[in-house]
């Protein structure tokens, strides 16, 4: 078979693609050549045409793995050797996954997980879309770690958000976690392809000190960051990795409350003082707004309907859309609620980021609940009835 380019395979590059189609591009233009995952509704077209494309680009791989605690491990293994690595899958599975993103948590090893959220406890609602796994996403793994967790809204910033979080995590040595739900997933949308050429690609930093001096977790000796430099496994230095509490020559030190403050602390400062890189959000009609309408993922699109609805009919309404769900802009949201009378809080869920619109936004700001469960969409009108109410 031989060997042809990213640009070759996405063609043409205007497509009527669907949510999962344009998470599968994104990562194939982001260089991801490592993708192992097992299939699961409503992720499984992702892990189709990464086995489809994969195998035909120079060092491309694409694995189906027994199950997803496999899957997350060989994602993991394959960073390691240098290869930007991506596994795809939905509640069940990534509730699996959780141990190893721990690890890789711990490791500070870069890769990207896909959840198409569907509707949950267990299985659930396999085909019906939810945003369930909010919480999840930021707190299923044990311990105090930090990830990033992006959440696009539409076919096309599919594409681009996917691109942006390999980046983010090569930039800062950390998973990256990419929600999207069943309705995203399986939405088909006009998508515009860029050449890869077009695209900017942030790498991980390379080790660049002798081999005397090189450990796998110091920081700060040649670049001025808390972000180590990563080794390739095979090549000249020693990497040694656990998933027990270490020091920077990466050897155990599990008796040291001094190591694992300092280690875990890092974790979250790289990531902390990154906040205004790392951290977007959509604002929209906020010049005047005394009622701010807060949503995200799929249920952004008919909150935004309802808040030009609202200004049609001339209430002062808002709409801020969070594009990076974790780290949360909490300074973000208090700077906004001194302006603000009212927040409604639209989600697929029964209320995992409305407590942190409470938490993060000024006392005297109302915040409104707009929940729905049950896999179906809110729809303008109802969220248009929640602006209107006092």
């Amino acid at each position: 078979m031989s060997i042809i380019t990213v640009d070759e395979i996405l063609e043409p590059k205007l497509q009527f693609a669907t949510g999962n189609d344009a998470i599968a591009y994104g990562a194939l233009l982001a260089n991801c050549r490592f993708f192992a995952g097992y299939p699961i509704t409503p992720a499984t077209e992702i892990l189709e045409l990464m086995a489809r494309y994969l195998p035909l680009l120079d060092g491309g791989y694409c694995l189906q793995m027994e199950d997803e605690i496999a899957s997350m491990a060989a994602i993991i293994g394959a960073s390691w050797n240098n290869y930007r690595t991506m596994t795809a899958t939905s509640g069940p599975g990534f509730s699996l996954m959780q141990e190893n993103i721990g690890y890789a948590c711990m490791t500070e090893t870069p890769c990207v997980i896909v959840n198409v959220q569907r509707s949950g406890p267990s299985t659930g609602q396999p085909t019906k879309p939810a945003q369930g796994d909010v919480m999840e996403a930021r707190w299923g793994t044990h311990g105090d770690h930090y990830v990033i967790v992006l959440y696009p809204n539409s076919v096309q910033e599919s594409l681009w958000i996917t691109i942006r979080a390999f980046n983010l995590a090569d930039k800062y040595r950390v998973p990256v976690i990419l929600l999207s739900d069943a309705a995203l997933a399986h939405t088909r949308e006009k998508l515009t392809i860029p050449l890869q050429n077009n695209i900017d690609i942030i790498n991980r930093m390379p080790v660049t000190i002798e081999k005397s001096k090189y450990h796998p977790f110091r920081t700060g000796f040649i670049h001025p960051s808390k972000v180590p430099e990563m080794d390739i496994f095979g090549q000249k230095y020693h990497t040694y990795l656990t998933g027990l509490t270490h020091d920077w020559k990466a050897y155990p030190a599990t008796d040291s409350a001094k190591v694992h403050e300092q280690l875990v602390r890092r974790f979250y400062e790289k990531i902390v003082d990154n906040h205004s890189d790392i951290v977007s959000m959509e604002l929209k009609y906020m010049d005047d707004a005394d009622i701010v309408v807060v949503s995200y993922g799929i249920a952004s699109r008919p909150a935004l309907a309802a808040v030009e609805r609202a200004r049609a009919e001339g209430y002062k309404v808002g709409y801020l859309r969070l594009i990076t769900l974790w780290p949360f802009p909490h300074d973000e949201i208090y700077e906004i609620s001194l302006d603000t009378k009212k927040f409604v809080v639209v989600e697929m869920n029964l209320g995992q980021i409305y407590h942190k619109i409470v938490e993060h936004s000024r006392g005297n700001s109302e915040v409104i609940k707009c929940f729905k469960i049950g896999g179906e969409l809110h729809t303008p009108k109802e969220i248009l009835k929640k602006i209107k109410s006092r």
